[in-house]
């Protein structure tokens, strides 16, 4: 039997999922929480992955791969020292630096052109111009920045081997264009202030490697680009994750630029392409709902289940850690239509799973308007496994919605990488996956949620 092995190094946890490269099969698991927060030592990645791999996880392993986390802002010395804690794509404060940016380039459109993405502050291009400008002793030392992912295969390499990425997360920092296939130094150097030094981006089958123990690394990709990977997605299909974040992307065969910044033009891990609309709130949105009402996700469930469609004319605008689509960064969450009648916990319940459906379709109409066109949704994520999301997000979107059995898609597709990096063929391995329609008319609910955003924020 030859083994392989994913890496999701997400940002609540590093998830590890060894696989029968014949069958798919996962015949072992390990996993380990990371830090809390919004900048975080590399090394805790390094030390999380040291445990979900302890006990011989990684025993007879031929090859793997590591799926991480994008954007984050990873920073070296010259001597390969990291400079300060990466900053991660839930971090804000750049904000300022990115609408800076987008003027100096002469606004969305620009960006757009030039690497298929509007800046906001979840992208590295502006992480590094608040480097710059707020910590300026520290960004004298840096040499080269790096991504979460290539930094923990850079370590799996033994730490001095070359840099490298893929092209599916280099799309995601804002000074890689997918269009063209190549770095826009000239953007690195207007957000920083000077050149630095890059990962070399393989191709998509392309090794990164070995370990010092002789087990074939790939070129390792985004979380996103993983997941599509694990879940083999096709054309006509569109992902829907909620998880930390809520993303819905789709596998196209053109680059995409979307002036409006609402779609980031990302490439994908098969050298395709990947437009992405991400929400920077999901599924805690259910838990802090759960937590404001005494329960747990399950009795979130229940109660939303008890509520009608509509939640009683209650619509909750989500944006409880600020929002990065639409772009957000400083906004609160709202709850509007509040009356005696409808101030019930089931109805906040509904509320708050219609909420956050609203904004996921909202993201699937944006990818629309880029040419995507949705066949059906395959929903992951944890908060996919909430028996109320089920219900309402088929309605919600509006088209088919397969639900894949649970398991760890990004880690998977870091496995088929690895799969791919070690024979040359991407695999195939097929997943159980039930399929949930529509069962009533979403306009309503989409209309209430529409106008109570317009509302508040224009």
């Amino acid at each position: 039997m030859t083994l392989v092995a994913g890496i999701d190094s997400s940002t609540q946890s590093t998830k590890v999922v060894v696989v029968d490269l014949e069958s798919g099969e996962v015949v072992r698991r390990g996993s380990a929480p990371h830090p809390d927060g919004t900048e975080v030592h590399p090394s805790a990645w390094e030390a999380a992955l040291a445990q979900a791999t302890a006990g011989g996880l990684l025993d007879d392993v031929a090859a793997l791969s590591v799926a991480g986390q994008q954007h984050g802002m990873v920073v070296l010395d010259d001597a390969r020292q990291v400079v300060r804690p990466a900053l991660l794509w839930n971090d804000l404060r750049s904000a300022p630096a990115a609408r800076a940016l987008n003027e100096e380039l002469g606004g969305a459109a620009a960006w757009a052109d030039a690497v298929g993405l509007v800046p906001v502050a979840s992208f590295t291009v502006t992480k590094l111009r608040w480097l710059a400008e707020h910590e300026p002793t520290a960004a004298e030392r840096v040499r080269s920045v790096l991504l979460p992912h290539d930094w923990l295969t850079s370590r799996l390499l033994g730490g001095y081997a070359e840099l490298v990425t893929d092209r599916g997360d280099a799309s995601g920092t804002g000074y890689w264009s997918p269009a063209s296939g190549e770095y826009r130094h000239d953007l690195l150097e207007r957000a920083f202030g000077r050149r630095l030094d890059v990962p070399r981006v393989l191709g998509p089958a392309e090794a990164a490697g070995t370990t010092p123990d002789g087990v074939l690394v790939a070129a390792g990709t985004g979380d996103n680009m993983a997941a599509a990977l694990g879940l083999g997605a096709g054309p006509g299909d569109v992902v829907v994750s909620i998880g930390t974040s809520g993303t819905a992307f789709a596998v196209h065969d053109a680059p995409v630029a979307d002036r409006s910044g609402a779609v980031a033009g990302f490439a994908d891990a098969t050298g395709r392409h990947l437009p992405l609309v991400a929400t920077l709130n999901a599924a805690r949105v259910l838990t802090a709902t759960a937590a404001l009402l005494g329960t747990d996700l399950a009795g979130l469930d229940a109660l939303a289940l008890r509520a009608a469609p509509g939640a009683g004319g209650l619509v909750l605008l989500p944006y409880l850690d600020g929002e990065r689509t639409p772009d957000l960064p400083e906004a609160t969450g709202s709850l509007h239509g509040m009356t005696r009648a409808a101030m019930t916990p089931e109805n906040l319940a509904r509320a708050a799973v219609e909420g956050m459906a609203c904004g996921l379709a909202d993201a699937v109409d944006a990818l629309a308007r880029q040419g995507v066109r949705p066949r059906r949704v395959l929903l992951i994520g944890g908060g996919a496994r909430s028996a109320a999301v089920q219900s309402v997000v088929p309605t919600v979107l509006g088209v088919p919605v397969v639900l894949p059995a649970p398991d760890e898609y990004v880690a998977l597709g870091a496995a088929a990488q690895a799969a791919w990096a070690l024979t040359g063929q991407l695999p195939s391995w097929r997943s159980h996956s039930t399929e949930h329609a529509p069962s009533g008319d979403g306009t309503p609910v989409r209309a209430a949620y529409a106008a109570a955003r317009k509302r508040t924020h224009g």
